[in-house]
């Protein structure tokens, strides 16, 4: 019988997974200044857990510059009674 000849992989499949790797790009990166305000509820709450904490930017994949607005526009509007500070 004739063997098939074994291929090895000399680089441990670091090629392909880095080929694979995307860079995920900011959600938010479209929106205007205007539509990310605190008076915008439906935006505002998809960066909201069920518990009501504020979700952080690895999990939503939002840039720093717009992780830092949001949160603040957040605050503003828990401020303001718009959304709660815990839910039930």
């Amino acid at each position: 019988m004739k063997k098939k000849p074994i291929k090895r992989k000399t680089s441990f499949g670091l090629s392909s997974k880095l080929s694979q790797i995307t860079k995920k790009s900011c959600p938010l990166a479209k929106k205007s200044e205007e539509e990310l305000n605190y008076k915008n509820i439906r935006l505002l709450k998809k960066y909201l857990s069920d518990s009501s904490k504020i979700l952080p930017s690895r999990i939503t994949n939002v840039s720093h510059s717009k992780q830092k607005i949001l949160v603040k526009e957040i605050k503003k509007a828990r401020v303001l009674a718009l959304l709660p500070y815990v839910s039930n």
